[in-house]
């Protein structure tokens, strides 16, 4: 009997081990659970297996703004061309010293005396390098003069065009894009006022005996008419669907606000600079040439955009506008077609950047677990911008992916 209990005791024991052996070989070839934020990083090295990034440039940096942290880095510290992302610099500037409620003006005005229904005198249009004048401004100018009685004009048409300075074009753009010429009085995006003033003069029965000149209006000028635009109007569009005209002439009002005519390139590369050391970079070489990204003379790197996007964040009068402006995944701008996954759908608020062999995409990330991030992608070298922009797509997805 004594045999009998002992040989069925060493059969539970050895049962017991048995499965106690079977228990942690299982524990030990299952996945473990990594926490926040190992899972994360995880994932983003699997990313940087991509067959895409073994002829491909890449700088890479993720900022974890709740924990203010950095989650990962890939080359962020690389000088790369940001294509239009470079907006971010300008939109941020901008807002800093502009503020929300700047507004984009042009000014119709005249000198002389009116007798009889005509005109002694001569008219001056100042350009305020405002991108939205368009045909219905110009007819409202018009209108003003005929407003006044007026059917006849003896003397000259004077245009103000001192608000920049003449150059057309951006430094280092190629000049064969079809870009809209930098001057401070287009209509609807073209350098046509003078012949375009002229017809609205004569469809409404106005006749001009003058000549067309460059001129400023002096001091004691009348004011006729004023046009605005205001400073969401121009920001909105510009970031949405990253219009260049429009990011230019907000390049060109960061520079005048330093009260210089005319307002100068440099100038609004000093300004943005200066943005750029109260976002804390520091002993970084970069260069800024525009203000759009058009130019193949811009060089930062993805630590300067995203710290900018951190400064951005905290101040409260920055983050307001700009964060509305930007394009949201799957939903409007030029990301309306892009990470339609539910998954990602919304959650990513971002400015995307495009030009021959850069793909770059900078912005913000909301994630399920409450955190924000900011982040910068940076493609260079890529032959189709639809690789890097599948690559961007997937890397926002596993920012925001649940766990």
């Amino acid at each position: 009997m004594k045999s009998l209990k002992r040989y069925i005791t060493t059969f539970f024991v050895g049962c017991s081990f048995l499965c106690l052996q079977a228990q942690t070989d299982s524990t030990l070839s299952a996945p473990v659970a990594l926490p926040w934020p190992q899972n994360l990083q995880a994932r983003l090295d699997t990313l940087m297996t991509d067959p895409l990034l073994e002829h491909t440039q890449l700088g890479l940096l993720v900022f974890d703004m709740t924990a203010d942290s950095t989650l990962y880095s890939h080359g962020a510290r690389q000088t790369l061309r940001p294509a239009s992302t470079m907006k971010l610099l300008t939109a941020i500037t901008a807002i800093d010293l502009l503020g929300g409620d700047y507004n984009f003006r042009t000014t119709l005005s005249y000198k002389g005396t009116v007798k009889d229904s005509v005109l002694v005198g001569d008219l001056y249009c100042v350009g305020g390098m405002d991108p939205l004048f368009d045909d219905d401004d110009l007819m409202v100018f018009v209108e003003s003069v005929q407003n006044m009685g007026i059917d006849s004009i003896h003397g000259n048409l004077y245009i103000d065009t001192s608000f920049k300075e003449p150059d057309l074009l951006g430094e280092g753009w190629c000049w064969d894009d079809d870009n809209s010429q930098l001057t401070p009085l287009l209509v609807s995006r073209k350098d046509e006022f003078v012949p375009r003033f002229m017809q609205g003069l004569s469809k409404l029965g106005i006749a001009f005996d003058g000549e067309c000149k460059a001129g400023t209006p002096p001091k004691d000028a009348l004011m006729l008419s004023s046009r605005i635009h205001r400073f969401n109007d121009v920001l909105v569009p510009m970031m949405k669907e990253s219009d260049n005209l429009y990011a230019e002439s907000m390049f060109y009002h960061i520079g005048a606000s330093m009260g210089v005519r005319p307002a100068k390139a440099s100038h609004a590369r000093q300004l943005i600079k200066k943005e750029i050391a109260k976002a804390g970079v520091s002993g970084v070489q970069y260069r800024i040439a525009d203000g759009s990204g058009l130019s193949l003379y811009n060089y930062v790197t993805p630590e300067i955009l995203v710290k900018m996007l951190v400064y951005a964040y905290r101040q409260t009068k920055i983050n307001y506008h700009l964060f509305s402006a930007l394009p949201i995944a799957g939903q409007d701008g030029t990301l309306k077609k892009r990470m339609l996954d539910p998954v990602v759908n919304g959650r990513v608020h971002a400015k995307t950047g495009t030009l021959s062999g850069i793909s770059s995409l900078a912005g913000y990330a909301s994630l399920p677990n409450g955190h924000q991030l900011a982040f910068c992608i940076i493609n260079q070298g890529v032959m189709k911008n639809s690789d890097g922009r599948g690559f961007q797509d997937k890397l926002c997805t596993a920012l925001v992916k649940p766990f």
